[in-house]
């Protein structure tokens, strides 16, 4: 049976991960959900994401493309969940866990739910009822911008059940992704989170003035700190020298993107 994924937002990630699909060689039907409906006219019109990645050619039926989120749920076997970690409630608003019944969820938020202040595995499991060994948590590092580019680029694709990461990762490979799997779905989500604020303060850093002998102090510093959070939340074993980890802390930290 043909795998069918959708994705479940309109952004530059979504648009960059619809690439790895595209471009990736195993059979599947994708199906994109976004709520811009005069975005979702011009993809279908002219087959390019106008506000995000507009270079980018989306080779998607356009039949395929659509704002009705029920619809589009319905009609797949895997979901990207690839919407801001603010506005998911919203997004889900109507949904229920009868109708993400049997489905697998692949999260590419990085952030906190707000007023739950769950990552969103535990949002998945904790409101939906969904399986941790049903989720998968796609880490970085990469940058939508150089997938766009097709320059090299890693990703770590983290799930309990080894079986679907490795499934899921196959279907994302390419020519210049190529992937690894993990287990660690809580390390690496909350990782991916802390890393974007130790990004804000390099970037307040570098604003001020600060040079590059104490941005080296403070992503230092900051590696050491997701270490003793993430032991301390989900104490497993786990190398936080690893791309998912300290590689995602560098390329958010330094890049210009």
């Amino acid at each position: 049976m043909i795998p069918k994924v959708a994705m479940i937002g309109g952004g530059s990630w979504a648009t960059a991960i619809i690439k790895m699909l595209s471009d990736n060689k195993l059979p599947k039907d994708i199906f994109w959900w976004m709520r811009n409906t005069e975005a979702i006219t011009h993809l279908q019109k002219y087959k390019h994401n106008p506000n995000y990645l507009s270079s980018v050619e989306i080779r998607i039926p356009a039949e395929n493309i659509d704002h009705n989120i029920s619809q589009i749920i319905s009609q797949a076997d895997y979901i990207i969940l690839n919407v801001p970690a603010a506005f998911l409630k919203e997004t889900l608003v109507g949904i229920t866990a009868e109708q993400l019944k049997g489905k697998k969820f692949i999260s590419a938020i990085k952030g906190v739910v707000p007023d739950e202040n769950l990552i969103i595995g535990e949002f998945l499991h904790t409101k939906y009822s969904i399986p941790l060994e049903d989720i998968v948590v796609i880490s970085g590092p990469c940058h939508a911008e150089e997938v766009a580019l097709e320059k090299l680029s890693y990703l770590t694709i983290a799930s309990v059940d080894l079986q679907l990461a490795t499934f899921f990762a196959g279907m994302l490979k390419t020519r210049y992704i190529k992937t690894n799997i993990s287990d660690d779905i809580f390390g690496t989500e909350y990782a991916a989170v802390l890393k974007n604020i130790y990004a804000v303060a390099s970037g307040i850093c570098h604003g001020v003035g600060y040079g590059d002998n104490f941005q080296a102090v403070l992503i230092s510093n900051a590696i050491r700190e997701i270490k003793r959070f993430v032991d301390a939340v989900h104490p497993i074993s786990r190398d936080i020298m690893e791309s998912a980890y300290l590689g995602d802390l560098l390329v958010t930290a330094y890049s210009q993107f």
